[in-house]
């Protein structure tokens, strides 16, 4: 399955525009809360433990939109999108988007 954030794929023409796709992952972001209130012992650095949970968020919205993709018979989605949102009350969770199209190329 090729997923791009472009539009198309170079030298592979686009057969069949099949339906707009998403993966959705909900995570709990309290982590997050707790990382920007300490921001200020953290300035110039990086927090690893952080960074690998908002990746594997990531991975698992795209593996979600990959295999709906490909129920639908899709070989690629182009014109990828993530979007990262806090949700609920005090912004306590943390969902992550990952939308295309899927086609057949």
């Amino acid at each position: 399955m090729i997923v791009t954030t472009t539009n198309l794929i170079e030298g592979q023409p686009v057969k069949e525009y099949i339906d707009l796709v998403t993966g959705e992952t909900i995570i709990g972001a309290n982590v997050f809360k707790d990382f920007f209130a300490s921001i200020t012992d953290l300035v110039g650095g990086r927090s690893s433990s952080y960074e690998k949970v908002l990746r594997e968020a990531k991975e698992t919205a795209v593996q979600e939109m990959k295999q709906k993709a490909a129920s639908l018979g899709a070989n690629a989605v182009l014109g990828v999108d993530l979007d990262y949102e806090t949700l609920g009350s005090g912004n306590g969770m943390l969902m992550v988007t990952a939308s295309g199209t899927a086609v057949k190329v």
